[in-house]
């Protein structure tokens, strides 16, 4: 592939590598030149622009990003897992089934080091995923790879096996012992919160008994249960393999595997089996929901993988997960059940042209005696998101007088010229390290108000992936505004067209969520004069 300045009467066919934006000339960055384009940037007086122009050895960004990412799905092998429509050299590989994500780091390194232009990027080996979630990306650097290292990466990813073991629906039986003036409450609270974790890997409870913290209570116990798993949840913590709930697994004719593991939470766990049932002693920290070093055998015991003290032993890298910031400890007081409130910042995009108005600008078309671009972001700063920001052009100062003095946050951005996507990117850098979703809110639209954009923040969901939450009529056709969980940051940040962030959002789709609005609000824009008469007239 070449890459570099050429003469612009030798540019035709080429990927114009930089935007131009000169006078009426808007051409933008991957847009494959034509002839016309070419004759106006000559006639612009522009005689060299940069270019890439891929050779016949190479093979085109989103091509060679879907070959490998079906490679790395290889649905003849079964590997439950699928890959999204590659996009600005991007393809995502998602899960289809809930479970244990599972690979050979060797071949992702393998990958990665067959040439720069081709990136393997993936969650750890063991991740715990649920259906729908991205468990790795391919993306291809340049606009183009050598199909000599495509190649060699399709058959590498074909041969690493990567996966997902799925959960494995069985009865789990819980024991729980008591001990002298031990509160109800918090036995009830520790079967509660195990019954809810086991739940979430897919296991349910075919039973639980409650008996007293003595050696022999706990053996009749494990001979009593019926479960495919016992799991034992003792009223003292377990401080040696003699202790009472690990001799009560000895006496009622099970092994020990495993006292003890090098992970924090959950170091006073230990492992065995009874008569070829799995018996998991849980540190005294499963009673709390917080991930600990329980959440890694389970989720293993759950796809039916064997668990030996090796296994164990060897989840001390990665094992410090006391405050980690993806799971951090629960504190006592009103903390222990809040969980973070999710930030979504919005976006208004003010960056249009009005060259539909002849000489009039519709933002500064008055909405109930107010400028439709100020209602549109007092309207937004009214609503339930985190911060508002307004992406404004440089050529337009009479918008910018306009929001001044209203206590409305604004930027100028000469990447608006460029399009809807040129003010996405810049109102990204702004927000992306501050804000766990953006609502994307264009500024011509007369009738949304607070209220819907409140709609669209209280649909946006990560846990049950409900990540892109668009506005529709009430009758079911799709509109604006639009909400971006962070998942989509680095794919808007990409954007180099004037198509918004529909190639994003159709990207995306087992992510998306509908959020009806009133009426037809959600499609209602202005954008000629006879629009606004006709919409004034219809108001009156």
């Amino acid at each position: 592939m070449y890459f570099g300045p050429v003469p612009v009467g030798d540019a035709e066919g080429a990927l114009l590598a930089h935007s131009v934006t000169t006078g009426k000339i808007r051409l933008r960055k991957g847009a494959i030149l034509e002839r016309g384009d070419v004759e106006r940037l000559l006639e612009a007086g522009i005689e060299q622009v940069t270019v890439a122009r891929l050779g016949s050895s190479d093979v085109p960004e989103d091509q060679a990003a879907a070959e490998i990412g079906q490679a790395v799905t290889n649905v003849r092998a079964n590997t439950r897992l699928s890959v999204s429509k590659a996009f600005t050299g991007r393809a995502n590989i998602l899960a289809d089934e809930a479970g244990l994500f599972r690979l050979e780091p060797a071949g992702v390194h393998a990958i990665n080091a067959i040439d720069p232009s081709i990136t393997l990027a993936t969650l750890a080996d063991g991740t715990r995923v649920q259906q729908k979630q991205m468990v790795a990306t391919v993306k291809i650097i340049p606009y183009a790879a050598p199909r000599a290292a495509v190649s060699r990466a399709t058959k590498l990813a074909a041969a690493a096996q990567f996966r997902v073991d799925p959960f494995i629906p069985r009865p789990v039986s819980l024991i729980l012992t008591r001990s002298g003036s031990m509160k109800e409450s918090l036995i009830s609270k520790g079967r509660d919160v195990v019954a809810a974790r086991i739940a979430g890997v897919g296991l349910g409870l075919a039973g639980t008994e409650v008996v007293e913290h003595e050696v022999a209570a706990v053996a009749g116990a494990i001979r009593r249960a019926e479960g495919e798993m016992i799991l034992i949840l003792g009223a003292k913590a377990t401080s040696d393999v003699s202790d009472v709930c690990p001799a009560g697994l000895i006496e009622a004719g099970g092994n020990l595997t495993r006292f003890g593991m090098p992970v924090d939470p959950g170091n006073l766990l230990f492992l065995g089996d009874c008569f070829g049932r799995s018996v998991v002693g849980l540190p005294g920290c499963a009673r709390s929901p917080a991930l600990n070093g329980a959440d890694w055998v389970l989720e293993r015991l759950a796809v039916g993988a064997r668990v030996t003290g090796s296994d164990i032993a060897a989840m001390g890298v990665g094992g410090l997960l006391k405050e980690i910031p993806q799971r951090p400890q629960p504190r006592s007081g009103k903390r222990n059940t809040a969980t973070r409130k999710q930030k979504v910042a919005a976006l208004v995009l003010a960056g249009g042209q009005s060259s539909r108005m002849r000489g009039r600008d519709k933002l500064l078309e008055e909405v109930d005696g107010v400028p439709l671009l100020l209602r549109l972001a007092l309207e937004a700063q009214n609503s339930g998101a985190s911060e508002v920001l307004v992406v404004l052009p440089p050529d337009r100062p009479e918008r910018r007088r306009v929001l001044s003095g209203e206590g409305v946050a604004f930027i100028e951005a000469p990447e608006a010229l460029e399009g809807m996507a040129g003010s996405i990117r810049a109102g990204l850098v702004e927000l992306r390290d501050r804000a766990d979703a953006v609502l994307i809110v264009l500024a011509d639209m007369p009738e949304v108000g607070s209220s819907d954009l409140d709609r669209l923040i209280a649909a946006f969901d990560p846990a049950h992936h409900r990540e892109i939450c668009r506005a529709t009529t009430s009758d079911g056709v799709p509109g604006h505004p639009v909400l971006f969980g962070r998942r989509f940051f680095e794919a808007l940040g990409d954007l180099r067209q004037d198509r918004g962030a529909k190639a994003v959002l159709l990207d995306g789709l087992e992510f998306l969520v509908d959020v009806p609005l009133p009426g037809q609000r959600a499609v209602t824009d202005l954008d000629t004069p006879e629009d606004w008469d006709a919409w004034r007239a219809s108001a009156s």
